[in-house]
């Protein structure tokens, strides 16, 4: 399969929109103590949103039109049963991608924005749950697209997810210091690896939550808006 030279420099803007990302949102999540206060954590919360989401919409959008640019790696979206794996895996990455709409009072500024310790829920599964999600998309996504485009997608994105974990347990000990390491020695990454070695127990009760059937609905609207977000972001010429 040979590269398409025309192609080629996506895969650098994809990598550069993605760096910028980062910066932006790892670094406006490092200023936040400072932020919050000199401004306050709901003008913080504001300021934070307003510079994240024009990124990730523009990742996105990018990543919609580009999503087919270079090489075919290889080509599954025929074989019987893939497209059912990939949606599967999809809903079950936003399981663990929006564990923080259990508190969308706080990230819309409604309430006062906090930074929380928990040691409940799905933290008992992975104490960083958007990193897993985040894994499990990109196995998803990589694995119906098959292109090269997408593979340096999910390995850029994937590496900033890995820096977030160890970027995020740095902040919460520098919040909560030993509170923290206790709950960091009993839970663990791996997702079940606690509950595996006896660390950590499940209790399914603390899933039964309005928050997760809010996001199967949302599952289910994108499933059904998907085909129009193609087509809307198709209408940007970048």
């Amino acid at each position: 399969m040979m590269l398409n030279p025309g192609l080629a420099p996506s895969h650098l803007v994809m990598l550069g929109l993605l760096l910028i990302f980062a910066i932006a949102h790892s670094g406006g999540a490092a200023l936040r103590p400072w932020a919050e206060k000199h401004i306050g954590p709901r003008l913080y919360r504001i300021v934070f949103a307003l510079i994240s989401l024009p990124l990730a919409v523009v990742v996105i959008t990018y990543f919609f039109n580009h999503r087919y640019d270079g090489w075919q790696l290889w080509q599954v979206q025929d074989v019987p049963g893939i497209k059912a794996v990939v949606w599967v895996l999809s809903a079950i990455s936003f399981l663990f991608l929006y564990p923080a709409t259990f508190n969308l009072l706080e990230i819309a500024a409604i309430q006062k924005p906090q930074v929380h310790l928990y040691e409940t829920g799905i933290i008992r599964i992975t104490r960083h749950p958007q990193m897993v999600g985040q894994i499990i998309w990109c196995i998803a996504h990589t694995l119906w697209l098959g292109t090269s485009f997408t593979l340096v997608t999910s390995i850029g994105l994937v590496l900033h997810h890995l820096f977030g974990v160890w970027h995020g347990d740095r902040r919460l000990h520098h919040r909560y210091g030993e509170a923290f390491e206790i709950v960091k020695q009993r839970t663990s990454i791996i997702p079940f690896l606690a509950v595996i070695d006896g660390r950590q127990s499940l209790h399914w009760q603390e899933f039964l939550r309005p928050a997760y059937l809010g996001v199967a609905i949302f599952v289910g609207l994108l499933w059904w808006a998907h085909p129009l977000l193609i087509v809307a972001t198709s209408s940007v010429s970048w």
